[in-house]
């Protein structure tokens, strides 16, 4: 795979390998690449199924280190970053039901060194971005809005068991 360059940094594609996968799988990805390479200051990206299981990622084993000898992602592991998302989900599901708040539509955790933003799509699954403290954080909410909106309407339960079984095979 060759690398798309974001200034003088290189970056590699997003996710697993598309090849073989249905229109609707590569359109999801294509949209993810597409999340992380226009949004400046997006370190990683992951979509969790309603149940937990990640389905799409930017692949942050892969990403350049930040330049401080850090990862640029939760530990450098994808699966570390859909676990946060799917734990801080349900958290946040459960607040809002004791606290009769309706559906959760978007969480966002401001932390020293960065920034977490959580958003439901429509299904139940999850949209989850790890962001560099600089980032502009309504930029990153209104691009994963974008996303969110695109890829609602496509993640049936069939694209879901593709894209869960295409991060299997490279796991």
């Amino acid at each position: 795979m060759t690398a798309i360059s974001r200034g003088a940094t290189p970056v590699t594609p997003v996710g697993p390998v598309v090849f073989g996968l249905s229109h609707e799988a590569r359109n999801l990805h294509w949209l993810l690449s597409g999340l992380v390479e226009e949004v400046p200051g997006i370190r990683s990206v992951a979509v969790v199924s309603s149940d937990g299981l990640l389905l799409l990622s930017s692949d942050p084993e892969r990403t350049p280190y930040t330049g401080d000898d850090r990862p640029a992602s939760p530990r450098g592991s994808t699966g570390d970053l859909a676990t946060i998302v799917a734990g801080l989900g349900s958290l946040t599901t459960g607040a809002a039901s004791l606290m009769d708040g309706g559906l959760v539509k978007q969480t966002m955790v401001a932390m020293e060194d960065g920034s977490l933003f959580v958003m439901t799509i429509s299904d139940g699954s999850l949209l989850g971005v790890h962001a560099a403290p600089e980032c502009d954080m309504s930029v990153v909410a209104y691009h994963m809005a974008l996303f969110v909106g695109r890829a609602g309407h496509v993640l049936t339960p069939a694209l879901r068991r593709e894209l869960r079984q295409s991060v299997e095979a490279v796991e």
